[in-house]
């Protein structure tokens, strides 16, 4: 398992862990977040990823985007 950070713009994986406190893992499944579910890399501006996942274009930052396991 790798982090999303390590996924190329253009590229679509599959979510195989979240890491992190209970609270953040709870967030970030509200935004669609969630084991086995598919996220395509938009775009990666310095480790800052645009993704989107279950339909919608969400923002993310380095720090949350190294909890998300791939």
């Amino acid at each position: 398992m790798i982090p999303l950070t390590m996924a190329k713009a253009g590229e679509t994986v599959k979510i195989r862990k979240i890491s992190g406190k209970d609270e953040v893992r709870q967030h970030l499944a509200e935004l669609g977040f969630v084991v086995n579910e598919d996220v395509a890399v938009i775009s990666e501006i310095g480790g800052n990823l645009i993704v989107q996942v279950k339909g919608s274009r969400i923002a993310l930052d380095k720090t949350m985007a190294n909890r998300i396991m791939i």
